[in-house]
């Protein structure tokens, strides 16, 4: 087997797969065949691979074979080319060996091929008789195919120069389309984010000008009686000097605006100053071209935006298109600005007559509750009252003589002394006693009863001071700063006394300070943490437990505190009540049903938010949301 190495290399450059694929089995056996379909890809392929011997087809596309030739000539002025050509008229063999090959192979080719090849690489070159002639007869159709080739290349050069100022026309339109376009989807997506009506009309009118360089842009909305536009936005100091007038035009088809707010239909005029229906304003005496666009939603129009240049014809169809796209979004954003206006207005209205409701509802509530409270006082101090007159009577009734002490002898002459002064007639009440039986003085003048009746009245009094604290607490004056929850809320849980085991917390890295009144923070993760250990020995809950945790909210701009516990949790129906005032779930066990309401008040108020996760039987989960300090 031959080394393919060391085997000649011969370069075929035809446009024909077949020919190429003829020439390739012929010589395969004793040559590494080269192939290049296109005669530029043969001449760099030539120059790269240096063959032994070309092979170039006569008929080529751009170029002939004959120049080719010529061409590779002088790349390779060693190596010897063989025209192979399919043309047999008179000259065709004189002209290829003129234009520097060795030979020349007509088409088809046979099995003789490979020697051919083999002699041509030997050496052989055929002889070219009257080579002068053939020469000159070469460089002639060189020179016509050159003029023809230049006068092609003038023509497309010109084609071409024609075709390169439309393409720049034609991308200069589109860019500008593009920008329009672009400019306008940011101004629709501007505006429609705006929900102040004033804020809007004015970035709107600014936006319009600065990006679409236009010398005045202004919006006009209808009155409330529908027969005015008035100016309600207006750019630089004409618009100001507009605003300051009052500005407003009839709508009727006097005016651009008027008509466009009547049909409907944009109004343009590109020569304002001969255009019959424009109004002619004092204000911008610069105009020279107008457009009047209708601010429609849902078929209703709002009012008109007008579009002002100092050129003649500055709108183009781009211009039209896009400022009519744009007057859609702005329509669209004026409309919900409006909406917003009326629903905050209703919103107050409704917050205003719920704020009512609430107080009534809640002084109501107040005034039960203290009541409740208060009614055992009564009857506590008339009691203790009584116990008082009769242990006074006793006391008024003893032989001070018998006593040894001074002080205690003058001390029971006093005692009479007031009784007989607040009216006791001491006579009267011991008679009284005397006629008692037993078992019934003994309860009257009995320490213990006395000061049970004092514990229910002083029960009572704190319950109510609870009550006045959970609903004016929160209402204080606040005194903001910068708060340390970690810390804050670690000294409340040790200053509850709390078993030691019984709270964990974990407290994220770098948690940043909260912004608030540290004392109303502190009650609001006192009732918290109260509240759960109380709903924990309440259900008698085995290794009870209270987390705590503290991390960054995903709003970067508030932390997040959750209070965990593993309790009997909150039942679904009464999850939103717990926020109410004065219910409680702790029946009579002393809740005043003022505490988480107390700790809503006093996180809104702080601008947070608080709200509660629990099922049945897996405990609660309280999360706190608050704003960080900036």
């Amino acid at each position: 087997m031959s080394d393919i190495r060391k085997l000649p290399q011969v370069l075929y450059i035809e446009d024909s797969d077949e020919a190429r694929a003829l020439v390739r089995r012929l010589l395969a056996e004793k040559f590494v065949v080269l192939e290049a379909s296109d005669p530029l890809d043969g001449l760099e392929l030539a120059e790269e691979t240096q063959p032994n011997l070309i092979l170039l087809d006569h008929n080529l596309p751009n170029m002939s074979g004959s120049e080719v030739a010529t061409r590779l000539k002088q790349m390779l002025p060693k190596t010897p080319i063989v025209i192979i050509s399919g043309d047999t008229s008179k000259g065709a063999r004189e002209r290829a060996l003129a234009a520097g090959a060795v030979g020349f192979i007509a088409k088809p080719i046979d099995d003789d091929f490979e020697n051919l090849i083999t002699e041509y690489l030997n050496g052989k070159v055929e002889k070219l008789d009257h080579a002068e002639r053939y020469l000159q007869a070469y460089q002639q159709e060189l020179v016509e195919r050159l003029e023809g080739n230049i006068r092609q290349l003038s023509s497309a050069l010109e084609k071409n120069k024609h075709l390169l100022s439309q393409n720049e026309k034609m991308f200069s339109m589109l860019d500008r389309r593009h920008k329009l376009l672009q400019t306008a989807a940011r101004v629709g997506q501007m505006v429609t984010s705006i929900l102040s009506l004033d804020d809007l009309l004015k970035h709107t009118v600014n936006i319009i000008c600065s990006e679409f360089n236009f010398y005045y842009s202004g919006i006009f909305l209808l009155s409330d009686d529908r027969q005015f536009a008035e100016l309600r936005a207006g750019y630089a100091l004409a618009g100001r000097k507009m605003l300051e007038a009052k500005y407003r035009l009839p709508v009727d088809e006097q005016s651009m605006i008027g008509k466009s707010i009547l049909t409907q239909i944009p109004q343009i005029a590109s020569d304002a100053e001969h255009e019959q229906s424009r109004f002619k304003n004092p204000f911008l005496p610069d105009t020279k071209s107008e457009m009047a666009l209708p601010l429609i939603v849902d078929s209703v129009a709002l009012g008109a935006l007008t579009v002002q240049s100092n050129q003649l014809n500055a709108f183009s169809e781009d211009d039209i298109t896009s400022l009519q796209a744009m007057s859609e979004q702005v329509a669209i954003a004026i409309n919900n600005a409006q909406l917003m206006k009326k629903l905050e207005s209703a919103n107050s209205e409704l917050l205003r007559t719920k704020t009512y409701e609430a107080i009534a509802t809640a002084t109501g509530e107040a005034i039960h509750w203290v009541g409740n409270k208060a009614a055992p006082i009564p009857g506590s101090v008339s009691r203790v009252r009584e116990d008082i007159k009769y242990l006074i009577t006793l006391l008024a009734s003893m032989d001070e003589s018998g006593l040894e002490n001074e002080s205690l002898r003058e001390a029971v002459r006093n005692v009479r002394e007031e009784a007989q002064n607040q009216g006791l007639d001491l006579k009267s009440i011991l008679e009284e006693m005397s006629a008692m039986k037993p078992n019934r003085l003994q309860a009257l003048i009995s320490v213990e009863s006395l000061m049970e009746d004092l514990e229910i009245a002083e029960n009572s009094a704190n319950t109510i001071l609870e009550i006045k604290e959970g609903l004016i607490g929160p209402a204080r004056q606040r005194s903001d700063a910068s708060v340390s929850l970690k810390e804050m809320i670690t000294n409340t849980v040790e200053n509850m006394g709390l078993p030691d085991d019984a709270v964990e917390m974990g407290w994220e890295k770098d948690l940043p300070l909260a912004h608030g009144d540290v004392r109303q923070l502190e009650q609001v993760f006192n009732n918290l943490i109260k509240n759960a250990w109380e709903a924990l020995t309440n259900a008698n809950v085995t290794n009870p437990k209270i987390t705590i945790a503290g991390c960054r909210d995903n709003d970067p701009n508030y932390v997040l505190v959750i209070v965990k516990d593993n309790g009997p949790g909150i039942p679904k129906e009464i999850q939103e009540k717990i926020w109410v005032s004065f219910f409680t779930t702790k029946g009579g066990k002393g809740g005043t049903g003022l505490g988480l309401s107390a700790v809503m008040q006093i996180v809104n108020q702080h601008g947070g938010k608080i709200w509660v996760e629990s099922e049945t039987g897996n405990g609660a989960t309280f999360y706190v949301r608050l704003p960080v300090e900036k």
